[in-house]
């Protein structure tokens, strides 16, 4: 076995080389990479030397509180390959209904001296149907959480459409799904989380899934992603509109607009949602405050700024059940898992159900 270390050295001597290259082009090719490796069988090399740690969340048993945020693999292509690097559960997409390009390139950019990313894909994926096949392959042992959009052509009226068919296509697959209303990178999106939008689309999706529930004989769990651009007054009232319409679940946070902890960095004013190390007080504070309103009513999923196992940590103190990664990751490779993992373990003070 490699021991962890080992693989963090690797990872260190190599991200300069990566950062040297276009942002989205290392995102591919990297994956690529790993598919490989698995498809070869030499990650199991690699697995994590860690014993099991689990904590049952939305009545689902998680073999561990650590994930990988929405995003990384958007067409759900590579989940087996990301398993191995030792995630209790993996949320892929966002998928929309039909294919889509997303947002023209450049849309991803480093900025290393803030540990921080932008990135403006606009929900770039191959469509549902290539997503359902891709998941249907997969033999991933943790919890498979899948997250659904609505297409940049389809209008903010008629957005519960997309988010219906997305959920009658992933329901039989799901052991989790998000409803994403909250990425900065889908013009008018973020409407959604307003209070007449956001009561009608979960009102829709309450009556699909008790359709859903009868129809394949089980209750799959949805969890709705919101921003940390939100005032507390909205995020209050956010969350009692997840309790009221039977939400299982809130994750927090999306990526945010906001840019005061980066200003004069190059790409900075890069349109996008920014992510990494910059996002971490935010992000927090929203889930001590969905914490402090909510009092056990609704798991929370913490996302956002996790570099370390300190801030997994942080996350969880504040009143989260599971975390998850992505910038982190880029910043800190594999090795970021494990030591998240080791940081978390036997602290699982966050409410669940």
């Amino acid at each position: 076995m490699i021991p962890r270390f080992a693989s963090a050295a690797l990872y260190d001597l190599a991200r300069p080389l990566l950062f040297g290259l276009d942002a989205e082009w290392v995102h591919e090719v990297t994956l690529q990479g790993l598919q490989r490796a698995y498809d070869i069988g030499a990650t199991r090399l690699c697995r994590a030397s860690l014993g099991g740690d689990p904590v049952r969340v939305m009545g689902l048993e998680f073999p561990n509180p650590v994930g990988l945020a929405a995003g990384l693999d958007k067409d759900g292509a590579h989940i087996d390959a990301l398993g191995c690097l030792g995630f209790g559960f993996i949320e892929a997409g966002t998928v929309t209904p039909r294919a889509q390009a997303g947002n023209p390139k450049p849309r991803i950019f480093r900025l290393p001296r803030a540990q921080a990313l932008i990135n403006r894909m606009g929900f770039n994926n191959h469509g549902i149907t290539q997503f359902i096949a891709n998941v249907q392959r997969t033999r991933f042992a943790g919890v498979l959480g899948l997250n659904i959009g609505k297409n940049a052509t389809t209008p903010i009226a008629a957005a519960l459409d997309d988010y219906r068919a997305g959920l009658n296509a992933v329901y039989p697959y799901a052991g989790y799904v998000t409803i994403n209303i909250s990425s900065p990178n889908t013009e008018d999106l973020r409407n959604l989380q307003g209070e007449r939008e956001l009561e009608q689309l979960l009102a829709g999706l309450q009556i699909e899934r008790e359709r859903l529930t009868q129809q394949h004989g089980r209750r799959v769990p949805l969890a709705v992603k919101i921003a940390p651009d939100l005032r507390q007054e909205q995020i209050v009232r956010i969350a009692d509109s997840l309790v009221a319409h039977g939400i299982d679940a809130v994750i927090a946070t999306n990526t945010t607009v906001a840019r005061d902890a980066v200003v004069g960095l190059p790409h900075a004013t890069e349109p996008g949602g920014l992510s990494g190390r910059p996002l971490r007080r935010r992000s927090t504070q929203v889930v001590q405050e969905l914490s402090d309103h909510l009092q056990g009513a609704l798991p929370i999923i913490a996302v956002g700024g996790i570099l370390e196992g300190g801030d997994a940590v942080e996350k969880i103190r504040a009143g989260a059940s599971l975390v998850q990664l992505y910038t982190g990751l880029i910043y800190r490779g594999p090795a970021l898992v494990q030591e998240c993992r080791q940081a978390l373990l036997g602290l699982h003070t966050g409410p669940r159900r």
